[in-house]
């Protein structure tokens, strides 16, 4: 499990003392996310809204109980991954982020240590100045992750986007290291093969 920086110290203090730019920074940094991770999970944006708001006032709330076991980031979405997860079993939702298995297609993009063999044209392009057919490319990825299985898509956004720790990533939704990258791979691959077929548009 990562440990908690100075960064992650320094905003959980600045929290605790009430500074409305250290929540207005966190927010920022983290709301689209929580909210498209709790779609996955509910399948309902306006309930994400609603479960990712009620998170940010359970985080102001505790933030005095953060003792930086780990990352910020990590007790923020435990959190939220607790609420939705208590949101959807109401609402009747199986939830699990187990997806086992192996597909054969992910040696043909990555290689032995997880990364791309060859990367996507556009991948090092993703700038909210490029459209394509009226579209930024950002909002054509983010429509993709929105239509990843469950599973695919919170390994996507805890690991591949905010970055988590993987240890801290498996932690939370309670799945194996290994099952943790073949769930990346499989939500990278769609992704680049979106982005592929978007390049090869006229």
């Amino acid at each position: 499990m990562a440990q908690v920086d100075g960064d992650d110290r320094a905003l959980a203090l600045r929290l605790v003392e009430g500074d409305a730019a250290a929540f207005e920074l966190l927010y920022r940094r983290h709301n689209a996310a929580m909210i498209r991770l709790c779609n996955g999970i509910i399948r309902s944006r306006v309930i994400a809204e609603d479960v990712a708001q009620d998170t940010w006032v359970t985080v102001l709330d505790r933030i005095d109980l953060f003792e930086g076991r780990g990352s910020l980031a990590s007790w923020i979405y435990t959190i939220l991954i607790n609420k939705a997860r208590s949101r959807a079993r109401r609402e009747g939702r199986t939830v699990s982020f187990d997806d086992f298995g192996v597909d054969d297609t992910l040696n043909e993009a990555f290689d032995g240590r997880g990364h791309w063999r060859t990367m996507p044209a556009l991948w090092e392009n993703l700038t909210p100045e490029r459209h394509v057919e009226g579209r930024s490319v950002l909002q054509h990825v983010e429509a993709v992750i929105e239509t990843l299985p469950q599973a695919q898509r919170a390994v996507l956004i805890l690991r591949g986007q905010q970055e988590l720790d993987p240890a801290e990533v498996c932690t939370l939704l309670d799945i194996s290291e290994g099952n943790m990258r073949v769930l990346l791979h499989r939500a990278r691959l769609t992704v680049r093969n979106a982005l592929d077929r978007l390049n090869a548009d006229p």
